[in-house]
């Protein structure tokens, strides 16, 4: 009975808690496996930011209690946000669940585990449903290890946890905990030993990932924690590239947008979450900054790097937004030309300070807003990628594409995905390729090959 499935939902902090666990797992002895029909234990590592993903998740847990029912061998627990918020009541809908595990409990799932096997093995008496949702000190510290057996080309590092910004339409804070930093040298020494196994390229996460140890590590030299860690991340040997997510408008100073030119790990790339173009709506969120202070940043890191690709975040249909406040959404969206981004539709999220507000915007109206800004993002989206067609760029390959056999995919520092026909040995590797065709995601191409 030691065969795992662990099913992802929602964000990449989540996936690299998935890793962790994983790893974890493989030191007491189970077995990871790729598919869920094989497995003796599934684990659902869920979401609460968006209505979708937790309905997804709740969905997929009541059909594996039907399963469950009929095998009741079968072990299925849900870890992650969704368990830390809901707790109690998960079990209250789902009864046959065997574990529900918090955000601050991922390095408990193997004790967990254990003990719900032995008492299926009558080693130890039946527990009841083992729910461990409880804060702990130090919890930040264990989400480090990764899946030993594959080669992480490209590979997640959480610098911290939790939030301490109060968003009224944002459930992290509860479900994550208040901000908590890992300590600078452990960070480097995980991706050290990351480098030495055949990674290429680290993301640093964090729920505001700039705020990075603020409250614990001083300034030097007027430099962040964040921006030391940056530095300190950049010197490392083996290295070839830098990315982090999700930083917010509030720190984001001088010293970090300086990062751009002075640290040459660093991808020109940036996840800029925005959320509405209206300075009211910012207001309600919750949002501390305005949107003429937003541009700004944007105007700055432009005018040092005119060649950086950036991505962003859109609630449309938050409470009291008006068709003025929309349309200064539309017009911030299509005047900051972003490459990438994720467009939301509203949904109330129980426990913020936004869930008394309801819901008053209409379902057709915020698919309406939505389908706008789609619109505007594939316009500017393809019209860049059209303007590398006939250049080299710099891609990293990750593995085989989904296309066939020889067609490989990978990323350039701009975060675009690229399809090349390649060969397995240059997996890891840094490459030169021609793009030849573009859609509004993708860049195919040919390998340059040196003379």
């Amino acid at each position: 009975m030691n065969r795992v499935f662990i099913k992802t939902y929602g964000c990449q902090m989540n996936e690299r808690d998935s890793e962790a666990v994983a790893a974890l797992l493989r030191d007491k002895g189970y077995s990871i496996v790729p598919e869920e029909v094989n497995a003796d234990v599934i684990l659902l590592n869920t979401c609460s930011v968006r209505e979708q993903a937790e309905q997804k998740a709740i969905g997929k847990a009541g059909h594996l209690s039907a399963r469950k029912r009929r095998n009741p061998n079968l072990i299925v627990g849900i870890m992650g946000c969704m368990a830390q918020n809901k707790g109690d009541t998960l079990v209250d809908k789902l009864p046959d669940l065997d574990l529900v595990i918090g955000t601050q409990k991922f390095h408990r799932v193997p004790d967990h585990l254990d003990n719900v096997i032995a008492s299926l093995n009558g080693l130890g008496p039946k527990p009841a449903t083992i729910i461990d949702i409880a804060e702990e000190k130090g919890s930040q510290n264990t989400i480090k290890s990764h899946v030993e057996d594959n080669a992480n080309v490209a590979a997640f590092v959480s610098i911290m946890q939790g939030c301490n910004m109060k968003c009224s339409y944002c459930i992290v804070p509860k479900t994550r905990g208040s901000e908590r930093a890992r300590p600078m040298n452990e960070i480097v020494d995980e991706i050290k030993a990351l480098v030495a196994k055949g990674t290429k390229e680290v993301t640093l996460l964090g729920q505001i990932v700039n705020q990075y140890a603020v409250r614990e590590f001083p300034f030097v030299d007027k430099k962040s924690p964040f921006v030391q860690l940056l530095e300190k991340v950049n010197a490392i040997e083996g290295l070839e590239r830098i990315r982090f997510t999700s930083p917010h408008p509030v720190g984001f100073r001088d010293d970090l947008i300086e990062c751009y030119t002075r640290l040459p790990k660093l991808c020109e790339y940036l996840h800029f979450p925005m959320q509405s173009g209206s300075n009211k709506i910012l207001k309600a969120m919750r949002r501390p900054y305005s949107i003429e202070r937003f541009k700004m940043i944007i105007d700055k890191i432009r005018a040092l790097r005119p060649d950086i690709y950036i991505s962003t975040d859109i609630i449309v249909g938050f409470p009291g937004e008006t068709e003025t406040d929309f349309e200064a959404t539309r017009t911030a969206f299509e005047a900051l030309k972003f490459d990438m981004a994720y467009v939301f539709k509203y949904s109330v999220r129980p426990g913020t300070t936004a869930e008394p507000e309801g819901d008053p915007i209409s379902k057709e109206t915020k698919e309406k807003r939505n389908q706008i800004l789609l619109d505007i993002l594939r316009h500017t989206s393809l019209e860049r990628n059209q303007s590398l067609i006939g250049t080299a760029q710099e891609v990293l390959i990750e593995g085989p594409a989904k296309r066939g056999n020889g067609i490989f995919v990978g990323r350039t520092r701009g975060y675009r995905k690229v399809i090349v026909p390649a060969s397995e040995r240059l997996v890891g590797q840094l490459v030169s390729v021609k793009i030849n065709e573009v859609t509004a995601s993708t860049l195919t191409g040919d390998l340059i090959i040196a003379d």
